[in-house]
C-alpha cells in the first residue's frame, strides 16, 4: 500500500505530512514509557523484521499480491507508540533509499501505514483481550483478529484521503470497493504472520512482549517511600532466580530474529510472488495512477530492491535486502535507545518488596 507520489495533490499530502509530523512528536514522547534498556533493541529488531517481511509479497487473488504492513506486528510486540515509530522508520528506509513509496507521500503513507494500522489494531487488541480468557492462546487470537481488522482499516483511510486529494476522476465508490475487498483478503496474510510471529516470542519471553505484559504478576519496590517496577528477573542480583518463561535471553533472541530477518530479507525474498500488490492493481484497473510521477530516488544504487550494477538478479535482491535490513536495524536502534527511559540506580537498591 506504499502511495507513490502524484497519487494524492499538493495540499492533501502537505496536510497529511502535518498529521505524521504531529503523531512522530506525540508517539516520540510515548515511546519514553514503552522502552527501557530491555525492550529497546527488541524495537529496533522489530523494524528490520517488519521491512524483511514487506519484501514476501504473497498472492492474494488472480494477478494480485500483498504483503505484511507491520502495525498490529509492531503495536502488540512494542507497544503502540513504539509501533508508529517502527513502520515510520520502515517506511523511510524504503522511500529513500529503494524508490518504494513516493518522498512527497510520506506523510501519506506514515498516516496510512503506520498511524492508523497501529492505532486500530492496537484498540482492537486491547479489547480482545480484556474479554478472552487470561492467557497465551488469547493474546494469539487476539493479534490474529487485530491484524485482520487493521489492513482493510488502512484501505477505508486510502480511500478517505484519495477521496479528499486524488489527483484523477475515478468514482469513490469503485476505489472503495477495490480496495477494501482485496486487502480483506491481505488482512488474512497479515494476520497468520502477526500471529505466528507474536505467538512465538510469546511463547520464549513474555516478559517483553508490551501486549502480553497483564500475563504476568508485577513485582513491585518500595524505595525510599514510593513503589517502582522491579527490575526484570534476568538483571536481578547475583543468586535471583530467572523464570521459567526468560530461559531464552535477551541476548538470543535479538541475535535469532535479526538472522532469521537477513534470510528472509536476503534469501526468501526472491521467491516472493511478482504480481502487483493491492494498491499496484487497484490503480491499474481503475486508472488512479495515471498522473503517477517518477520516485525522486529512482536512480538510488538500491532502487526496486535490487544493487545498482549487479547483473544477476538473485544475488542483487539478496544484496538489496541485506542491506535494507542493516539500515533499518541501525537506524531504528538509534531511535529506539536514545528515546528508551533509562533506569536509575534506586531502581536496583530496593528497601522492601511488595508484590501486587
Amino acid at each position: 500500500m506504499h502511495v507513490p507520489d502524484g497519487f494524492i495533490n499538493a495540499p492533501t499530502s502537505a496536510v497529511t505530512g502535518v498529521v505524521a509530523a504531529g503523531a512522530i512528536a506525540v508517539s516520540l514522547r510515548g515511546a519514553r514509557r514503552e522502552l527501557d534498556d530491555r525492550t529497546a533493541p527488541l524495537a529496533g529488531l522489530v523494524a528490520a523484521f517488519i521491512f524483511a517481511v514487506q519484501m514476501l509479497n504473497f498472492p492474494v487473488a488472480a494477478g494480485t499480491s500483498g504483503h505484511l504492513l507491520g502495525g498490529a506486528l509492531a503495536a502488540i510486540l512494542v507497544g503502540p507508540c513504539t509501533g508508529v515509530l517502527c513502520v515510520s522508520v520502515v517506511l523511510l528506509m524504503q522511500g529513500i533509499l529503494f524508490a518504494d513509496g513516493g518522498l512527497t507521500a510520506l506523510g501519506v503513507n506514515i498516516t496510512d501505514m503506520a498511524i492508523v494500522t497501529t492505532v486500530v489494531a492496537y484498540a482492537v487488541f486491547r479489547g480482545l483481550v480484556k474479554v478472552l480468557p487470561r492467557g497465551r492462546r488469547s493474546i494469539t487470537v487476539a493479534s490474529f483478529v487485530a491484524a485482520v481488522l487493521s489492513v482493510p482499516a488502512a484501505a477505508v483511510a486510502f480511500t478517505l484521503i484519495y477521496w479528499i486529494g486524488g489527483t484523477t476522476d475515478v468514482s469513490i465508490g469503485k476505489v472503495a470497493t477495490a480496495m477494501i475487498g482485496v486487502h480483506v483478503l491481505i488482512g488474512i496474510g497479515e494476520a497468520v504472520i502477526t500471529a505466528l510471529t507474536v505467538g512465538a516470542v510469546v511463547a520464549v519471553r513474555p516478559d517483553l512482549v508490551h501486549g502480553a505484559r497483564d500475563l504476568r504478576q508485577k513485582l513491585r519496590l518500595r524505595v525510599h517511600g514510593e513503589l517502582v517496577d522491579a527490575p526484570a528477573a534476568e538483571e536481578t542480583p547475583a543468586g535471583g532466580r530467572t523464570p521459567v518463561a526468560a530461559r531464552t535471553s535477551r541476548h538470543t533472541l535479538w541475535v535469532t530474529g535479526l538472522v532469521t530477518s537477513l534470510v528472509l530479507a536476503g534469501f526468501v525474498s526472491f521467491y516472493a510472488s511478482a504480481n502487483p500488490d493491492g494498491l499496484e492493481k487497484v490503480a491499474a484497473d481503475k486508472g488512479i495512477d495515471k498522473k503517477a510521477e517518477e520516485h525522486a530516488s529512482a536512480d538510488s544504487p538500491l532502487a526496486d530492491y535490487g544493487v545498482k550494477d549487479v547483473t544477476n538478479a538473485r544475488l542483487s535482491g539478496g544484496l538489496a535486502g541485506v542491506i535494507g535490513v542493516g539500515t533499518t536495524v541501525v537506524a531504528g536502534s538509534a531511535v529506539f535507545w536514545a528515546v528508551r527511559r533509562r533506569r536509575t540506580g534506586d531502581d536496583v537498591s530496593p528497601t522492601a518488596v511488595e508484590n501486587v
